[in-house]
């Protein structure tokens, strides 16, 4: 009876735990390596309010067929993406190469 007891008590604390954990949220944002100046300022407005949302945020740059060669394109776009979100977020990685994808996190800050 006590063990029984015992067990149902550490239920209830490790549910207690659980319920306080926050869960990360991880949101994306797909750029091409020759987006526009009006689809990047779209994407940037989302990129913000996911920020605000408190959700981390993952951009990557993705490279079709022989697009791999304007790879200097694609990390200058991520970068310009991070300094113009300093303000909402800070980087957590920066961008590097992954096969076809280029990626890069930002976290909210606090």
């Amino acid at each position: 009876m006590d063990y029984k007891k015992f067990l149902y008590e550490q239920k209830k604390r490790d549910k207690a735990i659980k319920a306080k954990a926050s869960k990360v949220v991880i949101k994306e944002i797909r750029f091409g390596p020759q987006t526009d100046d009006h689809d990047y300022e779209f994407k940037k407005k989302h990129a913000e309010k996911f920020l605000k949302e408190g959700a981390k945020l993952k951009a990557f740059v993705f490279f079709k067929g022989r697009s791999i060669v304007f790879k200097e394109q694609g990390q200058i776009l991520l970068l310009r993406l991070a300094q113009d979100l300093e303000e909402l977020g800070k980087v957590e990685q920066m961008p590097r190469l992954e096969g076809k994808r280029m990626t890069m996190f930002i976290a909210p800050k606090k």
